[in-house]
């Protein structure tokens, strides 16, 4: 498969104040898919501006017209299967079916308690996980559910006419557990990763790969399990939180190095984030409009 970039957006900036510009200059950049993170907060931009992924998405789905769109991650910490189909069949038609939906098990952060209730155990957030997903695919594909789960439950939900991408829009499922490769196999159209975070901090360039690589043979072992053909599904590669994430957007060079490597991994699809000043994601605004506009192109020379 040939490898694509895409590149994230957080909804770190209002509308009518450089946001509406952002999204469509991704558009003219040639990315394959612009995506925005589900949370509620994150991070370092807890007392910052910060708005909602599906309302943000459907303004940009509006101002843009080839552009895929997507969320990278959504999880069921704040969420639950029924309103959520609703709202990703809504946004799937006003796109024209140019959206897919990151999902992932979440975790202990901000998010995981602003509704008030105890974080979730890892065992329980993967419980839930399996039980969301397995629901959410249902509402997408049936035109009336209903279920019964521990966690999650469905009366007669309807949701006609469904997804304009059939049989539903694709699920990109973020896991690297046993169980959450399973569900990869099971329902994913593609797989999120983003690298090992125990080498975040002190890992080297190399450990990283060796980690990837063996993240991406678990996965093959799940697909065959499935009956899935390994090449059957995108594998994708969110950056930001390997050991390269202070050079990766440093020059186009650093990038073509970065992709050749994790292409020869078998993804299928690199992520980067759009450079915000005074965070993480601190970078050269023009070296990062060199690499979306020049980068795959000089890779393949």
């Amino acid at each position: 498969m040939s490898l694509r970039l895409s590149t994230v957006i957080l909804p770190v900036r209002p509308w009518h104040e450089g946001g509406r510009d952002q999204w469509r200059r991704a558009e003219e950049l040639g990315f394959h898919t612009a995506y925005s993170y589900d949370h509620l907060s994150w991070r370092s931009f807890r007392d910052l501006p910060w708005f909602g992924a599906i309302p943000t998405l459907t303004a940009a789905a509006a101002a843009t017209e080839r552009l895929r769109l997507g969320t990278l991650v959504t999880s069921p910490n704040f969420r639950h299967p029924v309103t959520l189909a609703k709202e990703l069949m809504t946004l799937d038609d006003i796109s024209g079916g140019r959206v897919s939906l990151g999902i992932g098990a979440g975790t202990s952060g901000f998010d995981a308690t602003v509704l008030g209730q105890d974080p979730w155990t890892p065992r329980e957030r993967a419980d839930r996980f399996a039980e969301f997903l397995t629901l959410l695919d249902r509402l997408l594909t049936e035109p009336a559910v209903s279920a019964r789960g521990a966690y999650y439950s469905a009366d007669e939900a309807r949701n006609v006419p469904g997804c304009v991408q059939r049989p539903r829009l694709p699920f990109a499922v973020a896991a690297t557990g046993p169980r959450g490769l399973k569900l990869t196999a099971a329902l994913g159209q593609a797989w999120v990763t983003t690298g090992d975070p125990k080498l975040y901090e002190d890992g080297t360039p190399e450990q990283s790969l060796e980690s990837l690589r063996g993240q991406s043979s678990r996965l093959d072992k799940a697909l065959a399990e499935a009956g899935r053909d390994t090449s059957s599904i995108e594998r994708i590669l969110l950056t930001g939180f390997t050991p390269e994430r202070n050079t990766l957007l440093r020059s186009v060079d650093a990038f073509v190095d970065f992709a050749g490597r994790h292409q020869e991994l078998g993804f299928t699809e690199l992520v980067i984030h759009a450079p915000i000043p005074d965070s993480d994601f601190a970078a050269d605004e023009r070296v990062f409009e060199e690499i979306a506009t020049e980068g795959l192109a000089q890779l393949a020379r």
